[in-house]
């Protein structure tokens, strides 16, 4: 596959990469100008207001992104998500209510569906808790790490255990719900211009229209492997990148490094293969674990990768200003084995299965 994003916002996103991390660069301004790029609709289908094509499209074009920036592959990450779970959901009224505004970029959209995730995988119970009130619910809990929560607006999508221990929902929360507060954004060590900030509700009123799917348990594995699959996207992006400057790099190190440097690219592009072809063939939906160790996998390609580039650029890489790049991504690649669900939660939970061994 092809890398989609166009060559005017490539550059952009190199010219604001560094302002991205360290938190300098308008937050504001990143979700507007995927929106105007398109990036969005890559892989909705034309109905909805997309440009046709597949989630494995999706996965390409974050991945594109994620190797100029990874804090911009994370904020595409978390609204490509959402746009996913409308897609997949039975309320036509609610896609057709958001969709138009999260195509754009003129509202956020936040995944806020990690716990419910961690929930499913069995490590962790749900954090918001549903009352029955009249025809709704009241909410309350808390969501302590979500990202693109953007001050001009944002839609969160929460999984919601019954108060009763029935089972749980999943639904879609406006910014200026009742009751809903934000925090000030997290103090992060990088991908600071992300919106990432945790959310605190107290008796948030929910009613029908807004309920993404009433049944958690049903639709949580429906939705995983597109939720995992696009988080992928960014580990993919930033090894690409980094085998990429190490192959660039002159000299002896050029010579000494040309073996792992074709290696890993082979490497990464099977594992890519893997994930395109399991996508397509919809077969992670019955089958989580060999999606969780492709993530895995993924991870360990990134740590190897960022490795070469630090070797074939040497003590150059230690220097301002040839070494901000590298340090930006070196940084990058420490987010990538806590992204929820963390490589720790996902090894935990392919140990948890009957019959597992212990590596």
């Amino acid at each position: 596959m092809g890398a989609p994003a166009c060559p005017a916002l490539l550059e952009w996103l190199d010219d604001h990469a560094a302002g991205l991390d360290d938190g300098h660069a308008d937050p504001a301004v990143l979700l507007p100008r995927l929106g105007d790029a398109g990036m969005f609709g890559i892989g909705v289908p034309a109905e909805f207001g997309g440009q046709g094509g597949d989630v494995t499209d999706a996965v390409e074009a974050i991945a594109a992104v994620s190797a100029r920036s990874l804090a911009a592959g994370f904020v595409f990450w978390s609204q490509r998500s959402f746009i996913e779970y409308l897609l997949q959901s039975p309320n036509a009224a609610l896609r057709g209510r958001l969709m138009p505004a999260l195509l754009r970029g003129g509202v956020a959209g936040a995944t806020g569906l990690s716990n419910a995730m961690k929930a499913l995988a069995g490590l962790e119970p749900l954090q918001i808790v549903a009352a029955p009130e009249n025809e709704g619910y009241r909410l309350g809990g808390r969501m302590p790490w979500v990202t693109n929560l953007r001050a001009e607006g944002f839609h969160v999508a929460a999984a919601i255990a019954h108060s009763d221990g029935s089972g749980a929902l999943v639904a879609s929360l406006p910014h200026d719900a009742p009751g809903l507060r934000r925090s000030e954004d997290l103090s992060l060590l990088g991908l600071r211009g992300t919106s990432t900030a945790a959310i605190d509700l107290r008796a948030v009123p929910l009613a029908p229209a807004d309920i993404i799917h009433p049944d958690a348990a049903t639709w949580l594995p429906q939705v995983r492997p597109a939720f995992l699959g696009l988080q992928c996207g960014m580990s993919i992006g930033l090894a690409r990148r980094s085998v990429q400057e190490a192959a660039d790099q002159g000299g002896a190190a050029r010579e000494v490094l040309r073996q792992p440097v074709l290696l890993l690219r082979q490497r990464l592009a099977a594992e890519e293969a893997s994930l395109r072809e399991g996508l397509r063939a919809q077969a992670f939906q019955t089958r989580a674990a060999p999606l969780f160790e492709l993530r895995i996998r993924l991870a360990g390609l990134v740590a190897e990768a960022v490795g070469l580039e630090l070797q074939a650029s040497g003590g150059r890489a230690y220097l301002q200003p040839h070494g901000e790049g590298f340090a930006r991504r070196w940084r990058e690649a420490a987010f990538i084995p806590v992204i929820t669900p963390s490589l720790v939660q996902l090894k935990a939970a392919l140990a948890a299965r009957p019959g597992a061994v212990a590596a």
